[in-house]
């Protein structure tokens, strides 16, 4: 996965905004779009426990951003032809895969996966954690977002291993992120990025009550003020 672009993180931002107008819960979606984009990800996977929804258009977007592509994987035909209508033109910028993700995420079709997205309402999300993982065991930089985390975020660190980094985050019905392969006593050799710290800071807007997602980066040993 390339270096950070904050060019294609909000671009693909305000396209998931106007994409996803009628969604109920649009920040999230916006979030996984920036997220995806900024790291110009490549091959984007998303693991539904229903029907796709306003977070494969928000990967749908980034992938304009990045040139990448987009699989949405369902568990039955009925949820596939649901996700069709739900997503409408979009669909066609997206590859639906059929079964059960845990199995198909250990092909080698996506062993190049960079950037995947976990439904935890899904039963077995620990277990497609695992699958994820034991794929991306030999590169670095695979990030994966589990959204509807309130529930699980016990089981969902605990599926980690230690060479993952992971952090909460008070989006919507609850966002974890992980990164595979990124150890913070770890460092890329020869890497500007390996010799920085980085930290996420939620802002809630007193006014209208919008959260406002920022990540900080610094080099050790440095203090940023508030």
């Amino acid at each position: 996965m390339a270096c950070w672009s904050a060019e294609n993180a909000t671009k693909a931002y305000l396209n998931t905004l106007k994409m996803g107008q009628k969604a109920k819960e649009p920040n999230v979606a916006e979030f996984i779009s920036a997220l995806a984009a900024g790291n110009n990800a490549q091959l984007m996977v998303v693991a539904c426990a229903s029907a796709a929804d306003s977070n494969t258009l928000a990967l749908v977007a980034a992938a304009h951003q990045t040139g990448g592509k987009v699989i949405c994987i369902v568990s039955g035909h009925e949820e596939l032809n649901a996700s069709k209508i739900a997503l409408g033109v979009a669909s066609h910028h997206v590859q639906f895969m059929v079964g059960e993700a845990q199995k198909l995420l250990l092909s080698d079709k996506f062993v190049a996966a960079d950037f995947l997205v976990i439904d935890c309402n899904l039963e077995n999300h620990e277990e497609i954690l695992k699958a994820v993982q034991e794929g991306s065991r030999e590169k670095n930089g695979t990030v994966v977002v589990g959204y509807n985390a309130f529930s699980c975020r016990g089981s969902w660190l605990s599926s980690c291993g230690s060479k993952t980094k992971t952090q909460l985050l008070p989006i919507g019905e609850g966002l974890l992120v992980t990164r595979f392969g990124v150890s913070d006593n770890s460092p890329k050799h020869g890497s500007k990025m390996g010799k920085m710290k980085s930290r996420w800071v939620v802002k809630v807007d007193k006014c209208t009550g919008e959260e406002h997602v920022f990540r900080v980066r610094f080099p050790h040993g440095k203090v940023i003020q508030a």
